[in-house]
């Protein structure tokens, strides 16, 4: 039984949410987002990155920056940029990228959900990755960054949505500066926020798809008003955590390409031997080249393209985690040949989202780079067949996009 909880949202002004949503902050570093927001005070990376109002070189996790984050959240309320809803209601949020849409309802998931799995996992996370969200939602009160969740599809859920966005204007409706749609709804019709909380309560289990870390994060800090308010009721907000849920049906996943720095000393014959030992390896039809079926890869080494197939015997089909592609590429080829052992603090690697193309893996190849892998994307059943077994997808598998947008839905874990 998954739970869902109706919130009263801080959101943008009617006129604001085209200046104020922003991509998540974990996808630039602090002097990308400098630039992001010139001519732009109103962008959420105000509040996400904080730092970048304090001088070069500043510490990004000093207290300083969180307080900052707090008074400019608490000065565009005041300013009236950002309105909280009177009554929890649940929201629709679509995005349309290539002609392509993913429909989600934005709610709230329940911490006690994520600790008794019924919201699963597909990732190991790091504590010190975890830091910077604990303190930015425990200093600010609030959960900014939503959670990419999906779940198996629901017919009637999927009606129900239909029906209020065919019958219903949205609230927002641009295009971000990445060329994505953004459009939202506001469900505020008591039966028929009832009537979807019922029918989520029928799903057995809700799946990260993205943001383990900010998940941790808010699950921590609510642990952490647990123990502060210890007559706590289970209905706080702090109980909850900002997620936007799909169904998996709506949802792409783009490959997470690798480059390496060398070849562990061998030349690129012998390497190319080592490789024929698993992996039939031919020219590839196409230069750049994109794997066009799964357990087939890509490899751009010295100026050519090459096709790699495992050979027969190479892959255990049996093994969820084994037989995913990432995982046939790591322990086939980076770990015994290129001595890559673990891809999560190897120098020597480094991925590349499928966002950026092929053409990317040959700029970093002629660049700074020996060797290129371009993958066929796992797909959203490899990532819930995973987590339905309790294990974890090799580091980085998977590469969703588009990114949900921070800042048009605020979650306050208290008054």
């Amino acid at each position: 039984m998954a739970i869902v909880k109706p919130f009263k949202a801080v959101r943008p002004n009617q006129g604001y949410a085209e200046k104020i949503a922003a991509l998540p902050y974990d996808v630039m570093n602090t002097e990308e987002a400098r630039k992001m927001v010139e001519n732009n005070p109103l962008s959420f990376l105000n509040i996400d990155r904080a730092e970048i109002h304090f001088p070069p070189g500043f510490n990004p996790y000093d207290p300083q920056v969180y307080a900052k984050a707090k008074e400019i959240l608490h000065k565009m309320i005041d300013d009236q940029a950002y309105i909280q809803d009177e009554q929890p209601s649940l929201y629709i949020y679509r995005q349309i990228m290539n002609g392509r849409a993913q429909t989600g309802i934005v709610c709230c998931a329940s911490v006690d959900d994520y600790l008794n799995d019924v919201i699963k996992k597909h990732e190991f996370t790091l504590p010190e990755k975890e830091i910077d969200r604990i303190n930015h939602i425990d200093s600010l009160s609030a959960q900014t960054g939503p959670i990419f969740q999906t779940y198996r599809n629901q017919p009637e859920i999927d009606a129900i949505i239909d029906e209020w966005t065919t019958n219903h204007p949205p609230v927002y409706d641009f295009v971000s500066n990445e060329g994505v749609s953004q459009i939202c709804w506001v469900i505020n019709d008591q039966a028929v926020i009832d009537k979807l909380v019922k029918l989520f309560a029928k799903v057995k289990n809700f799946y990260i798809a993205d943001g383990h870390h900010r998940t941790a994060a808010a699950v921590k800090v609510g642990l952490k008003r647990r123990e502060a308010y210890p007559d706590y009721t289970g209905d706080e907000e702090f109980n909850y955590f900002l997620s936007v849920i799909f169904p998996a049906s709506d949802l792409a996943i783009m490959p997470y390409n690798r480059v390496i720095k060398d070849l562990n000393g061998l030349s690129e014959s012998k390497f190319i031997s080592r490789i024929e030992e698993k992996f039939i390896v031919e020219l590839a039809p196409s230069s750049p080249y994109e794997p066009e079926t799964k357990q087939t890869f890509g490899m751009y080494l010295a100026g050519k393209w090459y096709k790699l197939t495992p050979k027969p015997g190479t892959v255990d089909a049996n093994d969820p985690v084994k037989s995913l592609d990432v995982a046939i590429l790591q322990d086939n080829l980076l770990e015994p040949i290129l001595n890559i052992k673990d891809p999560r603090t190897e120098p020597r690697i480094d991925f590349i989202g499928g966002i950026r193309g092929v053409k990317e893996l040959e700029r970093r190849v002629q660049e700074d780079m020996k060797v290129a892998f371009s993958l066929y994307p796992t797909s959203i059943h490899d990532v819930i067949n995973v987590a339905d077994a309790g294990r974890v997808m090799p580091p980085k598998s998977t590469w969703f996009e588009p990114k949900l947008l921070s800042g048009l839905f605020i979650h306050l874990i208290e008054s």
